[in-house]
């Protein structure tokens, strides 16, 4: 990859554009970093609730967050439940770009995913590190495959 940078007085805040043919998860992870900088704003914390407590849960540490039922649950790495009091539209807005939505109940973060295989009707089984699956819907099927450049 060829990288250019030009330092200026002239610029009061940095400014980046990037060239690609396909989008990956290390560029993927470059561009949050690069949002993340000079970022007045506090770093993002999820407010969730396990066995009557409320934990603070950081994006990176989650895996998936989906609907069981009436609740929008998460699992983290080890794979622990989390009930959040948030929608999943708006979970989707404020998680950053290391999320994908693959389905209307489902969002799961890239970094976490193990493996994806076909399974029945044209959708795709997605199997996370921590073991966790869930299925990629037909209509979600495009937008995951374009965002993860395949």
């Amino acid at each position: 990859m060829k990288v250019e940078c030009n330092i200026s007085p002239e610029h009061k805040e940095p400014y980046a554009v990037l060239y690609i043919n396909k989008m990956t998860e290390t560029i993927a992870e470059i561009i949050s970093m690069l949002e993340k900088e000079n970022s007045n704003s506090p770093v993002l914390t999820l407010t969730a609730v396990k066995d009557r407590k409320t934990y603070f849960i950081k994006p990176e540490d989650i895996s998936i967050v989906r609907t069981e039922g009436r609740e929008i649950v998460c699992y983290d790495k080890p794979k622990n439940r989390y009930v959040l009091g948030r929608p999943l539209y708006e979970l989707e807005s404020i998680l950053d770009i290391g999320f994908v939505r693959i389905s209307k109940s489902a969002i799961v973060n890239i970094s976490q995913i193990d493996h994806v295989e076909a399974s029945f009707n044209g959708t795709m089984e997605l199997v996370m590190k921590n073991g966790i699956t869930d299925y990629i819907s037909r209509s979600f099927r495009k937008g995951f495959k374009e965002r993860l450049g395949l």
